[in-house]
Protein backbone atom coordinates (compact mmCIF):
# COMPACT_ATOMS: atom_id res chain seq x y z
CA UNK A 1 0.00 0.00 0.00
CA UNK A 2 1.32 3.60 -0.89
CA UNK A 3 1.78 6.07 1.36
CA UNK A 4 1.51 9.90 1.25
CA UNK A 5 3.52 12.06 2.70
CA UNK A 6 4.35 15.99 2.66
CA UNK A 7 7.28 17.59 3.83
CA UNK A 8 6.87 20.59 5.71
CA UNK A 9 8.73 22.81 7.97
CA UNK A 10 8.43 26.12 10.39
CA UNK A 11 11.18 28.00 10.50
CA UNK A 12 13.51 25.48 8.75
CA UNK A 13 12.07 22.76 11.65
CA UNK A 14 11.18 20.49 9.40
CA UNK A 15 9.17 16.94 9.09
CA UNK A 16 7.52 14.86 7.22
CA UNK A 17 3.53 14.90 7.59
CA UNK A 18 1.65 11.73 8.27
CA UNK A 19 -2.12 11.60 8.11
CA UNK A 20 -3.44 8.19 9.75
CA UNK A 21 -6.46 8.60 8.08
CA UNK A 22 -5.14 7.65 4.55
CA UNK A 23 -4.82 3.92 5.99
CA UNK A 24 -7.76 1.38 7.06
CA UNK A 25 -5.91 0.42 9.68
CA UNK A 26 -3.57 3.23 11.19
CA UNK A 27 0.19 2.32 11.61
CA UNK A 28 1.82 0.73 14.90
CA UNK A 29 3.30 2.82 17.76
CA UNK A 30 5.68 0.19 16.74
CA UNK A 31 5.57 1.16 12.70
CA UNK A 32 5.76 5.24 13.59
CA UNK A 33 9.03 4.69 15.88
CA UNK A 34 10.73 2.52 12.95
CA UNK A 35 9.49 5.27 10.00
CA UNK A 36 10.86 8.23 11.65
CA UNK A 37 13.95 6.71 12.46
CA UNK A 38 14.54 5.68 8.96
CA UNK A 39 13.07 8.37 6.72
CA UNK A 40 14.44 11.08 9.38
CA UNK A 41 18.23 10.15 8.59
CA UNK A 42 20.41 13.14 7.29
CA UNK A 43 23.59 12.66 4.75
CA UNK A 44 21.31 10.65 2.03
CA UNK A 45 20.44 7.97 4.56
CA UNK A 46 17.22 8.82 5.04
CA UNK A 47 14.24 9.74 2.17
CA UNK A 48 15.11 12.43 0.58
CA UNK A 49 17.09 14.92 2.62
CA UNK A 50 15.55 13.71 6.08
CA UNK A 51 14.16 15.28 8.76
CA UNK A 52 13.92 16.58 12.28
CA UNK A 53 10.56 13.98 13.32
CA UNK A 54 7.50 12.76 12.14
CA UNK A 55 3.75 14.60 12.65
CA UNK A 56 1.31 12.05 12.84
CA UNK A 57 -2.35 13.05 11.82
CA UNK A 58 -5.09 11.95 13.52
CA UNK A 59 -8.83 11.72 14.01
CA UNK A 60 -9.48 13.50 17.13
CA UNK A 61 -13.42 12.81 19.22
CA UNK A 62 -12.45 16.47 21.46
CA UNK A 63 -15.13 19.07 20.63
CA UNK A 64 -13.74 21.95 18.44
CA UNK A 65 -10.57 20.02 17.42
CA UNK A 66 -10.24 19.16 14.04
CA UNK A 67 -7.31 16.64 14.71
CA UNK A 68 -4.75 15.29 17.09
CA UNK A 69 -1.02 16.00 16.54
CA UNK A 70 1.28 13.40 17.75
CA UNK A 71 5.03 14.37 17.50
CA UNK A 72 7.43 11.28 17.27
CA UNK A 73 11.39 12.87 17.04
CA UNK A 74 13.81 11.39 14.73
CA UNK A 75 15.39 8.79 17.34
CA UNK A 76 11.95 7.63 17.49
CA UNK A 77 11.18 9.24 21.19
CA UNK A 78 8.12 10.93 21.71
CA UNK A 79 7.65 14.71 22.07
CA UNK A 80 4.52 16.02 23.97
CA UNK A 81 4.23 19.37 21.69
CA UNK A 82 5.87 20.83 18.59
CA UNK A 83 5.27 24.54 18.26
CA UNK A 84 7.05 24.60 15.04
CA UNK A 85 4.69 21.56 13.55
CA UNK A 86 1.74 22.34 14.91
CA UNK A 87 1.15 25.17 12.76
CA UNK A 88 2.23 23.15 9.50
CA UNK A 89 -0.28 20.67 10.89
CA UNK A 90 -2.99 23.36 11.58
CA UNK A 91 -2.22 24.43 7.97
CA UNK A 92 -2.80 20.95 6.90
CA UNK A 93 -5.97 20.58 8.74
CA UNK A 94 -7.34 23.87 7.72
CA UNK A 95 -7.51 23.08 4.47
CA UNK A 96 -8.81 19.70 4.60
CA UNK A 97 -11.72 21.35 6.79
CA UNK A 98 -11.81 24.62 4.90
CA UNK A 99 -11.45 26.14 8.28
CA UNK A 100 -9.40 29.03 9.58
CA UNK A 101 -9.49 28.70 13.43
CA UNK A 102 -10.30 26.14 15.50
CA UNK A 103 -8.07 23.72 17.72
CA UNK A 104 -5.52 20.96 17.69
CA UNK A 105 -5.51 17.99 19.75
CA UNK A 106 -1.66 17.66 21.54
CA UNK A 107 -0.82 15.22 24.48
CA UNK A 108 -1.37 17.67 27.23
CA UNK A 109 -3.71 20.50 26.13
CA UNK A 110 -6.39 21.15 23.05
CA UNK A 111 -4.36 24.60 21.60
CA UNK A 112 -5.74 27.42 19.82
CA UNK A 113 -4.51 27.85 15.72
CA UNK A 114 -5.51 30.35 13.50
CA UNK A 115 -4.59 31.29 9.82
CA UNK A 116 -2.44 35.09 9.91
CA UNK A 117 -1.54 36.75 6.70
CA UNK A 118 1.30 35.55 4.61
CA UNK A 119 5.09 36.53 5.92
CA UNK A 120 5.58 36.90 2.66
CA UNK A 121 4.48 36.44 -0.85
CA UNK A 122 3.47 32.12 -1.14
CA UNK A 123 4.95 32.25 2.40
CA UNK A 124 1.83 31.04 4.70
CA UNK A 125 1.68 31.30 8.13
CA UNK A 126 0.00 30.47 11.17
CA UNK A 127 -0.31 31.27 14.78
CA UNK A 128 -0.45 28.39 17.20
CA UNK A 129 -0.67 28.68 21.00
CA UNK A 130 1.99 27.57 23.33
CA UNK A 131 0.53 25.68 27.01
CA UNK A 132 0.66 24.74 29.10
CA UNK A 133 3.12 26.27 31.39
CA UNK A 134 5.19 25.08 34.40
CA UNK A 135 8.17 25.77 36.26
CA UNK A 136 7.74 22.60 38.54
CA UNK A 137 11.09 20.60 38.93
CA UNK A 138 9.33 17.04 38.84
CA UNK A 139 7.32 18.28 35.65
CA UNK A 140 10.30 19.51 34.15
CA UNK A 141 11.73 15.52 35.26
CA UNK A 142 14.83 18.03 36.87
CA UNK A 143 17.53 17.21 39.74
CA UNK A 144 19.53 20.12 40.23
CA UNK A 145 20.92 22.14 43.04
CA UNK A 146 20.10 19.94 45.95
CA UNK A 147 16.33 19.00 44.24
CA UNK A 148 15.54 23.03 43.90
CA UNK A 149 11.87 23.03 43.57
CA UNK A 150 12.39 25.72 40.65
CA UNK A 151 15.08 26.94 39.01
CA UNK A 152 15.02 30.67 37.68
CA UNK A 153 17.51 32.43 36.32
CA UNK A 154 20.20 30.90 38.46
CA UNK A 155 23.45 29.33 38.00
CA UNK A 156 23.64 25.13 38.12
CA UNK A 157 27.67 24.33 39.15
CA UNK A 158 27.66 21.15 38.16
CA UNK A 159 26.63 22.63 34.36
CA UNK A 160 28.44 25.94 34.46
CA UNK A 161 30.29 28.09 36.85
CA UNK A 162 29.20 31.14 35.25
CA UNK A 163 26.33 30.38 33.16
CA UNK A 164 22.60 31.21 34.73
CA UNK A 165 19.62 28.94 33.59
CA UNK A 166 16.15 28.93 33.86
CA UNK A 167 14.08 25.50 33.96
CA UNK A 168 10.25 25.43 32.51
CA UNK A 169 8.03 23.27 30.54
CA UNK A 170 5.93 24.35 28.04
CA UNK A 171 4.77 21.60 28.30
CA UNK A 172 8.06 19.97 26.59
CA UNK A 173 11.33 20.66 29.60
CA UNK A 174 13.37 23.43 28.27
CA UNK A 175 16.70 25.07 29.71
CA UNK A 176 17.69 28.53 28.84
CA UNK A 177 20.51 30.94 29.32
CA UNK A 178 20.68 34.28 28.14
CA UNK A 179 24.46 34.72 26.83
CA UNK A 180 26.45 37.24 24.83
CA UNK A 181 26.97 36.45 20.92
CA UNK A 182 30.37 34.57 21.65
CA UNK A 183 28.94 32.04 23.89
CA UNK A 184 25.84 31.54 21.58
CA UNK A 185 28.10 30.81 18.62
CA UNK A 186 30.70 28.75 20.78
CA UNK A 187 30.92 24.83 22.12
CA UNK A 188 29.05 25.61 25.08
CA UNK A 189 25.48 24.88 24.09
CA UNK A 190 26.86 21.74 21.98
CA UNK A 191 28.41 20.24 25.43
CA UNK A 192 25.65 20.62 27.92
CA UNK A 193 23.09 19.58 25.07
CA UNK A 194 25.18 16.26 24.72
CA UNK A 195 25.46 15.90 27.67
CA UNK A 196 22.27 16.54 29.35
CA UNK A 197 20.91 14.62 26.67
CA UNK A 198 23.04 11.17 26.82
CA UNK A 199 20.21 9.26 29.01
CA UNK A 200 23.44 8.63 31.30
CA UNK A 201 23.35 11.97 33.53
CA UNK A 202 21.32 12.87 36.93
CA UNK A 203 20.11 15.98 36.47
CA UNK A 204 18.40 15.55 33.60
CA UNK A 205 17.65 11.96 33.02
CA UNK A 206 14.68 11.74 30.74
CA UNK A 207 16.24 14.96 29.06
CA UNK A 208 15.87 18.15 28.05
CA UNK A 209 16.04 20.97 25.40
CA UNK A 210 18.70 23.40 25.46
CA UNK A 211 18.99 26.87 24.43
CA UNK A 212 21.09 30.19 24.52
CA UNK A 213 19.31 33.35 24.13
CA UNK A 214 21.32 36.35 22.71
CA UNK A 215 19.03 39.76 23.54
CA UNK A 216 19.53 41.84 20.18
CA UNK A 217 17.54 44.83 20.98
CA UNK A 218 13.84 45.46 22.48
CA UNK A 219 11.71 42.99 22.08
CA UNK A 220 14.07 41.41 19.67
CA UNK A 221 15.97 38.20 20.59
CA UNK A 222 18.24 35.27 18.97
CA UNK A 223 17.75 31.55 19.96
CA UNK A 224 19.56 28.51 19.59
CA UNK A 225 18.61 25.37 20.59
CA UNK A 226 20.00 21.75 21.35
CA UNK A 227 16.61 19.90 20.81
CA UNK A 228 15.91 16.36 22.72
CA UNK A 229 15.87 13.87 20.40
CA UNK A 230 17.08 15.64 17.67
CA UNK A 231 20.45 17.82 18.49
CA UNK A 232 21.39 21.07 17.07
CA UNK A 233 18.06 22.35 15.03
CA UNK A 234 17.23 25.39 12.49
CA UNK A 235 14.81 26.13 15.28
CA UNK A 236 12.30 24.75 17.88
CA UNK A 237 8.66 26.48 18.70
CA UNK A 238 8.43 25.43 22.07
CA UNK A 239 11.99 26.22 23.26
CA UNK A 240 11.36 30.12 20.90
CA UNK A 241 8.12 30.24 23.26
CA UNK A 242 9.75 29.30 26.57
CA UNK A 243 12.58 31.70 25.47
CA UNK A 244 9.91 34.39 24.69
CA UNK A 245 8.74 33.71 28.36
CA UNK A 246 11.87 33.86 30.16
CA UNK A 247 12.77 37.31 28.33
CA UNK A 248 9.85 39.17 29.28
CA UNK A 249 10.12 37.77 33.06
CA UNK A 250 13.61 38.61 33.48
CA UNK A 251 13.66 41.78 31.20
CA UNK A 252 10.88 43.89 32.67
CA UNK A 253 12.73 46.63 32.54
CA UNK A 254 12.72 46.59 28.44
CA UNK A 255 9.79 45.10 27.48
CA UNK A 256 6.43 43.29 29.02
CA UNK A 257 3.54 41.58 28.62
CA UNK A 258 1.08 41.38 25.15
CA UNK A 259 3.92 43.07 23.25
CA UNK A 260 5.08 41.42 19.85
CA UNK A 261 8.47 39.74 19.89
CA UNK A 262 10.35 39.44 16.99
CA UNK A 263 12.40 35.90 17.22
CA UNK A 264 15.56 34.82 14.85
CA UNK A 265 16.91 31.45 14.35
CA UNK A 266 19.50 29.69 12.34
CA UNK A 267 16.68 28.75 10.12
CA UNK A 268 14.02 32.26 10.00
CA UNK A 269 12.42 34.19 11.81
CA UNK A 270 9.09 33.69 14.25
CA UNK A 271 6.84 36.55 16.16
CA UNK A 272 5.80 35.45 20.13
CA UNK A 273 3.50 37.37 22.64
CA UNK A 274 3.94 36.33 26.23
CA UNK A 275 0.39 36.28 27.83
CA UNK A 276 -0.19 36.19 31.79
CA UNK A 277 -3.96 35.00 32.60
CA UNK A 278 -5.82 34.35 35.47
CA UNK A 279 -3.59 32.91 38.89
CA UNK A 280 -0.49 34.18 36.90
CA UNK A 281 -1.22 31.59 34.43
CA UNK A 282 0.84 32.44 31.00
CA UNK A 283 1.09 31.08 27.58
CA UNK A 284 2.20 32.20 24.39
CA UNK A 285 1.13 32.60 20.87
CA UNK A 286 3.85 31.86 18.47
CA UNK A 287 3.03 32.73 14.73
CA UNK A 288 5.36 31.78 12.08
CA UNK A 289 5.33 30.44 8.56
CA UNK A 290 3.77 27.41 7.74
CA UNK A 291 5.64 25.68 4.66
CA UNK A 292 4.70 22.61 2.79
CA UNK A 293 7.72 21.52 0.36
CA UNK A 294 6.68 18.54 -1.55
CA UNK A 295 4.33 15.46 -1.50
CA UNK A 296 6.41 12.25 -1.53
CA UNK A 297 4.56 9.08 -2.24
CA UNK A 298 5.92 5.45 -1.88
CA UNK A 299 4.86 2.09 -0.38
CA UNK A 300 4.47 1.95 3.28
CA UNK A 301 6.18 -1.56 3.35
CA UNK A 302 9.40 0.34 1.84
CA UNK A 303 9.14 3.11 4.17
CA UNK A 304 9.16 0.82 6.95
CA UNK A 305 12.60 -1.39 5.42
CA UNK A 306 14.55 1.79 4.95
CA UNK A 307 14.28 1.34 1.13
CA UNK A 308 13.05 4.58 -0.70
CA UNK A 309 13.77 3.39 -4.73
CA UNK A 310 10.25 3.74 -5.48
CA UNK A 311 9.53 6.81 -4.09
CA UNK A 312 8.12 9.99 -5.92
CA UNK A 313 8.23 13.70 -5.01
CA UNK A 314 6.18 16.19 -6.06
CA UNK A 315 7.80 20.16 -5.42
CA UNK A 316 5.44 22.40 -4.46
CA UNK A 317 7.79 25.77 -5.22
CA UNK A 318 7.11 27.69 -1.52
CA UNK A 319 10.41 26.93 -0.04
CA UNK A 320 12.40 28.58 -2.96
CA UNK A 321 9.47 31.91 -1.57
CA UNK A 322 10.93 30.60 1.96
CA UNK A 323 14.18 31.08 1.15
CA UNK A 324 13.67 34.29 -0.30
CA UNK A 325 11.75 35.79 2.30
CA UNK A 326 14.47 34.64 5.03
CA UNK A 327 17.03 36.20 2.56
CA UNK A 328 15.21 39.67 2.73
CA UNK A 329 15.20 38.83 6.45
CA UNK A 330 19.35 39.07 6.08
CA UNK A 331 19.17 42.17 3.73
CA UNK A 332 16.38 44.20 6.40
CA UNK A 333 19.31 44.18 8.98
Amino acid sequence: MAVKMIKVHGSGNDFYLLDQTQFPEPLSDADLKQLAINICKRDGAGLYDGADGVLVVDKSEHSQVLGRMRVINADGTEASMCGNGIRTVARYLGTQNSQEAFKVQTMYADLKVQAVADLAENVPAFSAEISPVSFDAKTIGMHANNEAATIINEKIPALSADLKFSAVAVPNPHLIAFVDHDTLVGPELGRIGQWMNDGKNVIFPDGVNVSFVEVLGKNAIFVRTFERGVGFTNACGTAMSASSLMYVLLHQESTDFNQEIKVTNPGGMVKTVVHQGADEEYWMELIGNATFVRIVTLPVESALAADYSEASATETGEQAAYENFVASLTTAK
